[in-house]
């Protein structure tokens, strides 16, 4: 068994059976960002075949990650009518969110206590290249590197249950948040890009209570103040 601070931030669900290179790791990184960025929008039809070929893996993985997805609420699975992107819920969305503020500003305070050195490289490295993505409005890259970030952040507070609530509220959440961040201006992004690097300079640095301070300022909570 993998220890949990060895994982890889796509396997958090589950152990070694979702080490990063297995395809249905990858088919299910791919899928959710897709689905996140609206390249799979809500009520779309999921098709495994049709996926498999799009992604260049396997129907294996692609229906694994499926099921996966399906138990974090990202796609629905009808027996008879297939499997379909669930919508997004706007109250369920903003519910999501709330329950975010009060849980990961605790799991920067615990990975400040907990990240290994190679955690915080993850950390660190996040959003490396960020700001020159943010100037060409490669969304899909930003989102990429924040679902990272946030990932790292969860998987270095060492503490499972939390992780997977972390990850899963987040994912739901930045559907919500990627339509909202392409009609903001640039000078916007580009202050979350910094937020987020003070955030883990915190962690970096051990500082918990600055850590937790530093995620509610990336949350946008009025509470940082």
């Amino acid at each position: 068994m993998v220890p949990f601070h060895q994982q890889g931030f796509s396997d958090v669900r589950h152990t070694e059976d979702w080490a990063p290179d297995l395809q249905k790791s990858k088919a299910y990184e791919q899928i959710l960002l897709d689905i996140i960025l609206g390249v799979l929008p809500p009520s779309a039809r999921l098709d495994e075949l049709g996926l498999a070929k799009q992604y260049n893996l396997g129907v294996a993985g692609v229906r694994d990650a499926l099921a996966r997805l399906s138990l974090e609420g990202m796609v629905l699975r009808r027996p008879r009518s297939g499997t379909i992107v669930a919508s997004i819920d706007v109250q369920e969305v903003q519910q999501a969110y709330e329950v975010r503020c009060l849980l990961e500003p605790q799991a920067a305070l615990l990975a400040a206590q907990h990240a290994t050195r190679a955690e915080i490289d993850e950390i660190l490295t996040a959003f490396d290249g960020a700001e020159a993505a943010a100037k060409r409005r490669d969304f899909r890259a930003i989102i990429a590197m924040d679902q990272k970030f946030h990932r790292a952040v969860a998987i270095a507070s060492h503490n499972l249950s939390l992780a997977r609530i972390v990850i899963n509220l987040h994912n739901k959440a930045a559907r919500y948040w990627y339509y909202s961040m392409t009609t903001r201006p640039d000078e916007d992004r580009l202050e979350d890009i910094s937020n987020h690097r003070i955030a883990a300079k915190a962690i970096a640095k051990g500082d918990g209570p600055a850590a937790m301070k530093a995620m509610l300022v990336v949350m946008g909570s009025k509470t940082a103040d």
